[in-house]
């Protein structure tokens, strides 16, 4: 079968979890407000914050590499979310995620104050990628099976700073000084 034969959903209507329930790629079936559901939730959530982030950003801006492949690595997540014991994100995912964080960190300057979420609405969204990250990563604690090896929770714990990190970029790319925190 060719890539062009395949196909993973043949009706998006099923009426399956009208009751409450939700499936997993498996066949397994668990309540809709079991951890790993509400975790598969957040993912999506988050991956659909990214791809209205990627909307903000003109198609050939720099960083849209870098955000289709988180997109694809938040798949990777979700993978291992509704397939049990299966591992998609690894090691190798892990070391390019810290490498990201260190060119954007290269680049910027020194923080004297905490940065407050705005900016450019890019910049802005940024940061609000960022807090939907940590939210992910609350949800995906309690999910106590993930499989030997899985990279995902430090992968969202330092997707959240590269979140940070690339709001304050695309604030700096587009001439936009940081709104900083005054403390009184």
């Amino acid at each position: 079968m060719s890539d062009s034969d395949k196909h993973r959903l043949s009706r998006v209507v099923t009426r399956s979890g009208d009751q409450g329930e939700t499936g997993l790629a498996d066949g397994s079936r668990q309540p809709k407000d079991a951890p790993r559901i509400e975790a598969m939730g957040s993912v999506d959530e988050l991956n659909a914050a990214i791809g209205y982030l990627r909307s903000l950003l003109d198609d050939d801006n720099r960083h849209q590499p870098l955000l289709s492949w988180i997109q694809q690595r938040l798949f990777d997540v979700g993978a291992e979310l509704a397939i049990p014991d299966s591992l998609y994100l690894a090691a190798e995912h892990l070391t390019e995620l810290d490498a990201q964080c260190d060119t954007l960190n290269q680049e910027l300057p020194p923080l004297q104050e905490f940065v407050l979420p705005g900016g450019t609405p890019s910049g802005a969204w940024c940061h609000y990628c960022r807090t939907l990250t940590r939210g992910v990563e609350r949800r995906l604690v309690p999910v106590t099976d993930l499989p030997d090896g899985s990279a995902s929770l430090p992968f969202l714990n330092r997707l959240s700073d590269l979140f940070f990190m690339l709001a304050r970029a695309i604030n700096r790319d587009a001439g936009e000084g940081e709104p900083m925190w005054e403390p009184k």
